[in-house]
């Protein structure tokens, strides 16, 4: 389950994001799927290993409205632009979830990566803004 084209990377972000926040399935698998063991994640500067990114997913479950990411209310990720050429991916898109206390979170993302010979994720750099919707 690599990310070969444009197509992947567009559903890897849906996918990733989807499943991190609302399955119960174990954050570990997950990023096997994804991800290279010694991948490299820096976000906003931030540097995030595997037992971080895990530890980040326990919260996301707990505060994400379950119910508006079963329904059409959640828009989950809007890929705007994913692009792949050899190993190197780039990506433009926002992020939007409501949480259980009825607010709406949204970010803007722009994602620059590096793959591995399998298709799994070696490398992201991104950069996040959050913004803030008219309710």
């Amino acid at each position: 389950m690599g990310i070969n084209s444009e197509r992947d990377l567009a559903d890897f972000l849906i996918t990733y994001t989807r499943d991190m926040a609302a399955s119960d399935e174990d954050p570990g698998a997950i990023l096997d799927r994804y991800f290279v063991p010694d991948f490299e994640y820096r976000n906003d500067g931030l540097v995030i290993d595997r037992q971080r990114m895990i530890d980040h997913v326990r919260p996301v479950r707990r505060n994400v409205d379950k119910e508006a990411l079963a329904s059409d209310e959640w828009a989950g990720a809007e890929i705007h632009e994913a692009l792949v050429s050899g190993d190197r991916i780039a990506a433009r898109w926002t992020l939007r979830t409501r949480l259980r206390r009825g607010r709406t979170f949204v970010a803007e993302i722009y994602m620059f990566g590096r793959l591995a010979p399998d298709g799994r994720i070696r490398r992201i750099d991104q950069i996040s803004r959050r913004v803030e919707e008219p309710e």
